[in-house]
């Protein structure tokens, strides 16, 4: 299967590494024109320059919101009007004890990673019926389904986006839109690549032998008990945003190495 998008501008949120980028990357490989989200000016203006050496026949821009806000959002979509496939990728996390974590942190959390996405489908949504074709896709986690307690807060944001982005398939009933979720589980970023490093430094082991045992010590009911890679995921969000995936919607598309003791 060849997934082309030639016609298509996607618009990918905390774009400027890990996940973000794999996905933007990969629809320019597909021919989209992509617009590069992310907070810092820097850190989006090397990720345009990133991903235009990997692509050279690239269409990218980097555009910079700070989409914990209502202004930041409204930022964004006034910088690019026009999308046909929205990746709401941007999101913060972190572990923290329950009994730790403050009303300022619970909202902190709620304003990026649910908000910034309601934001910006209730943007882009409109014109993606007008033209009876649009692509969104929510990034959630495997914590929405098997919520880790030290990860509480950032499982409920992830949580609610199932909720958000089920009832907006169905918004969007019989038209050429689809809004799914993508599940990750544990993946191998630049963060959890750093901290590996380190480990490796100190161990001697392989990054394969320090993953796995990471992974089983951490998330023991995965079924892959490795670490994903960016790229792995990406595959997954690509094809729901691809022409090929027109009877996908509504769904929970699960990349999470098997790590949710659940079969749906």
């Amino acid at each position: 299967m060849q997934i082309v998008l030639n016609d298509k501008t996607a618009v990918v949120t905390g774009a400027a590494q890990g996940i973000g980028f794999a996905i933007a990357k990969q629809l320019a490989q597909a021919g989209a024109a992509v617009v590069i989200n992310d907070l810092v000016e820097a850190r989006v203006q090397a990720a345009v320059v990133s991903l235009e050496a990997a692509v050279p026949c690239a269409k990218v821009r980097g555009v910079v919101a700070d989409l914990s806000t209502a202004a930041g959002c409204a930022s964004l979509v006034a910088q690019q009007p026009h999308c046909d496939i929205l990746v709401n990728n941007a999101a913060i996390y972190e572990t923290a004890d329950f009994f730790e974590i403050t009303d300022e942190t619970w909202q902190k959390f709620f304003d990026l990673n649910i908000m910034a996405g309601v934001r910006l489908a209730r943007a882009y949504l409109p014109a993606m019926r007008e033209r009876n074709w649009g692509r969104v896709v929510f990034i959630s986690s495997e914590c929405a389904i098997s919520t880790p307690p030290d990860m509480l807060h950032y499982g409920m944001t992830k949580t609610a986006l199932l909720s958000v982005s089920r009832g907006l398939a169905k918004r969007m009933s019989g038209t050429g839109v689809t809004v799914n979720a993508v599940l990750p589980g544990p993946t191998l970023s630049e963060g959890v690549n750093t901290f590996l490093q380190a480990e490796i430094s100190r161990t001697g082991k392989t990054i394969e032998e320090q993953g796995a045992e990471l992974v089983k010590a951490l998330r023991p009911s995965s079924i892959s008990q490795r670490f994903a890679s960016v790229e792995e995921v990406a595959n997954l969000v690509v094809y729901a945003c691809s022409t090929q995936a027109s009877a996908t919607t509504g769904a929970a598309l699960r990349a999470d190495g098997g790590v949710a003791d659940t079969p749906i």
